[in-house]
């Protein structure tokens, strides 16, 4: 039977019904016509809540597993602040942007998308970032990611896009990977997917620390003063640390050396007294500047320009406490995007609304009943009050005869009842100006969801030759594990409306031709680049919250171990003495020194730059040690300074160092150079495609 394809305005292709296919149904056998779309008044207009496909599609997506979180599984959290630096009363009512200087209790989750709970910290995986402020009007979480777009613009399409990317459903392998072929599969058929492919495949994904990641709203939402008027706002924070991330390489030997390398990270940077920090800034605009970009504010597959609109500066997050009980407050805090303060609202972003939906269901699958909201780690630490009574695990008393309103039972006195409170209470913006809030019911994209190439073009020719070749590296990978024979190529085909030079590194590196470029559903304009973009464009050359290990035997310098420590932690740095054995050497001033680790559990990997102290004698030593070779050998392939004493050199030798500005004696400029990473070495050290 000849096949025949329909295309949206959203530009995918997908099978109609006289093609050799069973007809895709809902639970109760009713013939589903659109699979791709949230059921909309209007092509722009909000999701209606009687699209009975999608609510049957999420709810059970929401209840798959069980207690474990279906996504963002595998987290790390801690507990902090928020301090606004200046007063928003001009931008919206919301209480706690109105006083400079005061500051609000917050609790803040980090995580890894595609892994369960048991799996490693440093997987190539976006990372969570959510944040529950308890303010006095509520809670409001932001709930968001390290990047600051999606792969899908309907939330219709979530349970399909985690599917594909989670372990395959016949043979459960991979873990926490999208190299494999039901993901690329996906993706390859999914245009929409390719500028969230672009961050995917970058440094973005593979974090130093989750002190050094940015985090993001995603969505556009709304804010609103106490005169009504709306402003549309997005949410960024950015790291006081700066940005950093791993080389793949060391990435995969992070997983071996370390499955927990992240939330160690975090939990000691705590528990040292050295605060992560993160500012948060916002992009504000109006109706008009919405109007006049080249792409839909509505649509989280699309993000603006730092240099379009600047970020706005208003305040600091800072994580100063470790959570008491993992379980009880890490794994049991449930944040959800509804959860929102006067002052603040949504918009009609299609994969927004169904998140509306579909956190507060899951929560209630996860934790078992419907008064989580009563864990302590989700309760608001303002009063609050309704008469949603009884259910399973009410830790409340209520009080009164009344459970239902309007009653005249409790009115006054001790036990009045709550009432609603127009002047105070939670309002949604009335007719939302940006929307079409009357139209035809139907499923469909807006024509202005169509342009999924353009922002792609525009972050890969942001980022340094270095950064588009880890890119295009990480695409070979990635597609190399993929073992049907049509993926690749549909895969190059999209690839080649991103970049043609992409798309030739990559057929390259996968030794196959590159196939005619994919239909495009809409131009594909060309966007100035956004250096905001770039990771290796903002980082920052500091050894603030770093940590530098000094590799250590018998006869080693005590005097220069001594002022290396003291120069490491005025700058902001911390030390980490490795040895081949945790006690007994001897210093050349025959004092006996404790090491922090054993050579073959501490490798270099685990260091932002590594100091070689050794003497003759220690270098005879050594240099029989695999684990010692492999340590220099790593530094230098990731990209590290390297210190070191002259007695040292055969050890660098050995392991294949070349000398360049990364590699420095000890004692002179190498605190200075331990600041920094060396990417013009990596050319010499690794092929990339």
């Amino acid at each position: 039977m000849k096949s025949s394809k329909k295309k949206t305005a959203g530009g995918e292709t997908h099978q109609t019904k006289d093609e050799q296919h069973p007809v895709l149904t809902s639970n109760q056998g009713i013939h589903i016509s659109d699979n791709q779309n949230s059921l909309k008044a209007g092509a722009r207009g909000p999701v209606l809540l009687e699209d009975f496909v999608l609510r049957e599609k999420i709810f059970h997506f929401d209840h798959e597993r069980i207690p474990e979180r279906i996504v963002h599984a595998r987290g790390s959290a801690a507990h902090g602040f928020f301090e606004l630096y200046e007063s928003l009363a001009d931008l919206t009512k919301a209480d706690i942007f109105q006083r400079a200087g005061e500051k609000t209790p917050l609790f803040t989750r980090f995580s890894t998308v595609a892994g369960g709970a048991g799996s490693v910290d440093t997987p190539r995986d976006v990372r969570g970032f959510a944040v529950k402020f308890y303010t006095k009007e509520g809670n409001w979480d932001l709930v968001g990611n390290n990047i600051p777009v999606f792969f899908i613009q309907d939330a219709i399409k979530f349970p399909d896009l985690i599917h594909a990317v989670k372990m395959e459903a016949d043979r459960g392998y991979p873990q926490a990977g999208s190299a494999h072929d039901t993901f690329w599969d996906f993706a390859s058929l999914m245009p929409e997917t390719s500028h969230m492919l672009m961050w995917a495949m970058s440094d973005r994904t593979l974090p130093r620390s989750l002190r050094m990641m940015e985090g993001f709203g995603i969505h556009t939402f709304r804010f609103i003063n106490a005169k009504g008027k709306t402003s549309f706002v997005k949410f960024h924070w950015k790291p006081k640390a700066g940005l950093q991330s791993t080389v793949w390489d060391e990435t995969l030997k992070l997983q071996a050396a370390d499955n927990d390398y992240h939330r160690r990270d975090l939990f000691e940077a705590i528990d040292s007294g050295n605060f992560p920090e993160w500012e948060l800034g916002i992009q504000v605009f109006d109706q008009k500047k919405a109007d006049s970009l080249p792409y839909d504010v509505l649509d989280s597959t699309k993000l603006i320009p730092e240099e379009v609109i600047p970020v706005r500066i208003i305040g600091r997050m800072v994580l100063d406490r470790n959570p008491d009980n993992f379980f009880a407050e890490t794994e049991q805090v449930a944040y959800c995007p509804a959860n929102i303060v006067p002052g603040i609202d949504f918009t009609n972003d299609p994969l927004l609304q169904g998140r509306l939906f579909s956190y507060l269901d899951t929560q209630k699958s996860r934790l078992g009943t419907a008064n989580f909201h009563q864990i302590p780690v989700n309760a608001p630490k303002c009063p609050f009050m309704n008469f949603q009574r009884d259910g399973q695990m009410q830790m409340q008393v209520p009080k009164g005869r009344s459970n239902y309103e309007p009653n005249s039972l409790d009115a006054a006195g001790e036990n009045a009842g709550p009432r609603e409170c127009p002047v105070t209470g939670f309002s949604s913006v009335a007719g939302r100006p940006e929307m079409e809030e009357q139209g035809d019911k139907l499923r469909i994209r807006p024509a202005s969801f169509a342009d999924h190439y353009s922002q792609a073009r525009m972050f890969f020719h942001s980022q340094t030759p270095n950064e588009q070749a880890h890119i295009a590296s990480a695409f070979v990978f990635e597609l190399s594990k993929v073992t049907l024979d049509h993926v690749p190529p549909r895969m190059l085909a999209n690839l080649r409306n991103v970049s043609e030079e992409l798309a030739a590194r990559v057929a390259k590196g996968l030794g196959v031709s590159l196939p005619a470029k994919a239909a495009a559903a809409a131009p594909v304009q060309e966007f100035k680049p956004s250096p905001a973009l770039s990771i290796q464009k903002n980082m920052k050359e500091t050894l603030q919250g770093r940590c530098v290990g000094i590799l250590i035997d018998d006869g080693s310098d005590a005097a220069l171990i001594e002022k290396l420590q003291k120069d490491i932690s005025k700058a902001g740095g911390s030390v980490k003495l490795i040895a081949r054995k945790l006690n007994g050497l001897v210093l050349n001033n025959n004092s006996g020194i404790k090491a922090h680790g054993q050579l073959a559990g501490s490798p270099s990997q685990l260091f932002d730059a590594v100091a070689i102290v050794l003497s003759q004698k220690g270098t005879e030593t050594l240099l029989k040690e695999g684990a010692a070779v492999q340590f220099v050998m790593d530094a230098f392939g990731h990209l590290k300074a390297i210190g070191y004493t002259k007695e040292a050199m055969p050890l660098l030798e050995k392991a294949g160092v070349a000398m360049d500005e990364g590699v420095q004696e000890a004692g002179k400029n190498f605190v200075a150079a331990a600041a920094k990473r060396y990417f013009d070495r990596e050319p010499n050290v690794r092929m990339l495609a």
